[in-house]
């Protein structure tokens, strides 16, 4: 018995290539997906123009990246141009091979790149007219790309990528943009990008920093977190494994309202969703902001956490667990992630209420100050020293730095030693036997001292110091001492 026939039936271009341009972007998350492919050409450098003279809009993103050959270039423009399956290098932003046609097309109706490497310069095309015409996947090739829009300001090596017929860039209506209302959206778009790309515009941890204009104006990075700002609270760094890949997480709590001299910048730092609709996670991939402002249903936005934000970096290599969307603007919490976080989500949230919960209430529900971090990684349950205790902090900044790396593997092994065993045996045998360490005088007035001076310095009040500090464990069991040590503090 024969098989059926088999007949081929392509799709129509001119109808695909109209679809393909509604995958939701807006003017600034398609610039954002452009320019990931200039960062992962290697670019020091980024020029974004948008051009608002006369009728004839166009916008440029120049780089200063590895360029293309002729050969790169076509199919760089081809549809699906790489497999969304496959493994990606460790900085390359991409992922399903279409993101430079569907990002273009969202806000126009031509893409035109320019490419130059080992000082040959290749330039080719996209026109939806011409495609909607001639109902086929035609794309034009440039012998002499002299007279292209901003094509002299190509350095020796880089891409230029122009769009125009900016269709999408108009007033509902249909009708152009007014002055005003164009010069709203980029300043939209220079914030959105100060914000996606600020690990990278700032140079973050010693990593390559990329300078990024637009129409020469330089963008500057904007740190969501304010770790900068010394009343900024730091979490501790945990990981999560996912197979052999790791998920980090760092909680922080920005700064309350009252510790900032120029409101300005508090509302600045609320972003222009504020305060309540900003806080949650920030899921980055290869350290590039994918989303932001939400607690994937793990917790609720209230305003006793508004000051809460959290940390998620994820590597590009799980990107299907995070069903990472096309303009990359969207994800899902993978559901082993979901398991290891609902252990920590308390504490993550819990933390927010230090800094914003009103004078005369308690400011923590639990203990805000630990000496040992709890940390869950592959079902399992580890105990640390905490590195981020004022206590720790203020004696490692003492240490000559030849001896501050050794203290730190000091306290590591002093976690990785920890008696499990005899402590499961002895909880489980006789749990009233088993007390805390009974701390001396001198070593409770060094917590104490160091503890009430970071956190006044941080800018909190004597009493909401004090009422972070009874929340401790270790100085509630000694508290008409700790009082005691704090009021000689304020004398001296």
């Amino acid at each position: 018995m024969s098989g059926p026939e088999r007949k081929r039936i392509p799709p129509h271009a001119s109808i695909i290539s109209e679809t393909l341009r509604n995958f939701g972007y807006s003017l600034e998350t398609a610039l954002a997906d452009i320019i990931d492919n200039s960062i992962t050409a290697g670019s020091a450098n980024i020029n974004i123009f948008i051009d608002t003279v006369g009728n004839e809009r166009r916008v440029g993103i120049l780089d200063d990246g590895s360029g293309m050959t002729t050969e790169t270039l076509h199919e760089s423009l081809r549809w699906g141009s790489s497999n969304p399956a496959e493994e990606r290098a460790e900085h390359d932003l991409g992922r399903f091979g279409i993101g430079l046609k569907t990002a273009s097309f969202s806000q126009a109706r031509r893409l035109t790149v320019v490419t130059r490497i080992d000082g040959m310069t290749s330039a080719a095309a996209w026109d939806l007219d011409l495609i909607a015409e001639e109902n086929d996947w035609l794309v034009e090739i440039f012998e002499d790309s002299s007279g292209l829009p901003w094509v002299d300001e190509l350095g020796p090596h880089g891409t230029l990528v122009i769009l125009e017929k900016l269709d999408r860039l108009v007033n509902q209506d249909g009708t152009q943009l007014g002055e005003d209302d164009l010069t709203t959206r980029v300043s939209e778009t220079i914030d959105h990008l100060a914000l996606v790309f600020h690990r990278f515009l700032s140079g973050e941890g010693g990593q390559k920093r990329i300078a990024m204009q637009l129409n020469y104006r330089p963008i500057e990075p904007f740190d969501p977190f304010n770790q900068s700002n010394i009343a900024t609270w730091n979490g501790p760094e945990q990981s999560i494994s996912i197979r052999e890949h790791r998920v980090k997480v760092q909680a922080f709590v920005l700064p309350h309202e009252k510790t900032y001299s120029d409101p300005a910048e508090w509302r600045r730092y609320g972003t222009p969703e504020g305060y309540l609709k900003s806080q949650g996670f920030y899921v980055y991939r290869q350290r590039r902001l994918i989303i932001h402002g939400t607690w994937f249903r793990m917790a609720l936005q209230r305003e006793a956490t508004r000051l809460a934000r959290v940390r998620v970096d994820m590597p590009n290599t799980l990107d299907m667990e995070w069903k990472i969307d096309v303009k990359k603007a969207s994800a899902q919490l993978p559901s082993a992630v979901r398991k290891e976080l609902s252990t920590v989500i308390d504490q993550i949230v819990g933390a927010s209420r230090r800094p914003y919960t009103t004078r005369g209430t308690r400011l923590v529900d639990d203990n805000r100050l630990p000496i040992w971090t709890r940390r869950s990684e592959n079902n399992k349950i580890s105990y640390r020293p905490n590195q981020e205790h004022p206590v720790i902090q203020k004696f490692k900044s003492r240490l000559p730095d030849e001896l501050k790396n050794d203290y730190l593997n000091v306290l590591d092994l002093i976690g990785g030693t920890l008696p499990m065993d005899t402590l499961f045996s002895d909880l489980s045998g006789e749990p009233g036997s088993v007390a805390e360490f009974d701390i001396g005088p001198d070593a409770l007035k060094q917590g104490v001292v160091e503890t009430y001076t970071h956190f006044r310095q941080t800018g909190l009040s004597d009493e909401e110091t004090k009422t972070m500090m009874e929340a401790a464990d270790y100085f509630k069991l000694h508290w008409d001492a700790v009082t005691e040590i704090i009021d000689n503090i304020k004398l001296n």
